[in-house]
């Protein structure tokens, strides 16, 4: 079957070359949000991943990520996620020849199973904001962490406060309603982590065209769907154009925890 021209725009080499390896329309398949590869690897370069490091890929939904990170960086991963069923995740990677070194687990993100210090690094690619912004949620997450591990995020975030606006912007609030309130900025994230001491912010920053990669993701799982297409999708896609930048993108934020 012959890829959608929206769908072979999600094959960006000139931006995006780890991702434009990766079959789009095998992506698509595993939609819980917008592009989590392009996210993953703009991120990536902020937290120095090596080959053998053991990560955590927390809210890692159908998989995508996870392979990303055992194909692209050579990491031991354990793929958590509360909403997709392990047998399912473990097919995925099964598939993706990487089922050697991705482990599936069924995990909510406020009760880990895990020990102390049990990873080299932590990533949550597009899902943080359902569980993250509690005051006290990265004093807890950072005891999974060892000493000088790395803990990264890509979430969807907004150029101002939301609370030094007034209001959900009209536009953004129609589709996601109340839910945008845990939509922050950039140094929103940054003071938040670095208040703990716990952490060493090294990075925090909104990308800048984050807006339009969320709406090339929009137009292709439209046309990806097709007919399955419905209501969400076109609600998705006005706020995406109506917003034109204006308020959403993606904040990327890393950290080493300190000693």
């Amino acid at each position: 079957m012959t890829a959608s021209r929206a769908v072979q725009a999600l094959l960006r080499p000139d931006r995006y070359p780890r991702s434009s390896r990766y079959d789009p329309r095998w992506l698509l398949d595993l939609d819980m949000g917008p592009n989590p590869l392009w996210l993953l690897e703009d991120l990536a370069p902020d937290l120095g991943l090596r080959p053998g490091m053991r990560v955590l890929d927390l809210g890692s939904g159908k998989g995508a990520t996870s392979v990303f990170l055992a194909r692209e960086y050579g990491a031991r991963v354990v793929a958590a996620d509360w909403w997709t069923d392990p047998r399912t995740a473990a097919a995925v990677f099964a598939g993706a020849g990487v089922g050697d070194r991705v482990e599936a687990v069924r995990a909510e993100a406020h009760t880990l199973p895990f020990e102390d210090e049990a990873f080299d690094a932590l990533v949550s690619i597009d899902a943080f904001e359902y569980f993250g912004t509690a005051d006290g949620y990265l004093p807890y997450l950072v005891r999974f962490l060892r000493p000088g591990g790395r803990l990264g995020i890509a979430t969807p975030g907004m150029t101002r406060e939301v609370r030094d606006l007034g209001a959900v912007p009209a536009h953004i609030e129609r589709v996601v309603g109340w839910e945008a309130m845990a939509w922050h900025t950039a140094e929103w994230w940054r003071f938040q982590w670095a208040t703990t001491g716990l952490v060493t912010v090294t990075s925090a920053r909104l990308q800048p065209d984050g807006w339009r990669d969320w709406l090339l993701w929009a137009r292709a799982g439209a046309e990806h769907r097709g007919e399955e297409s419905g209501a969400a999708d076109r609600a998705v896609l006005d706020m995406l154009t109506q917003d034109g930048g204006a308020f959403l993108s993606f904040a990327l934020v890393a950290a080493t925890k300190n000693s």
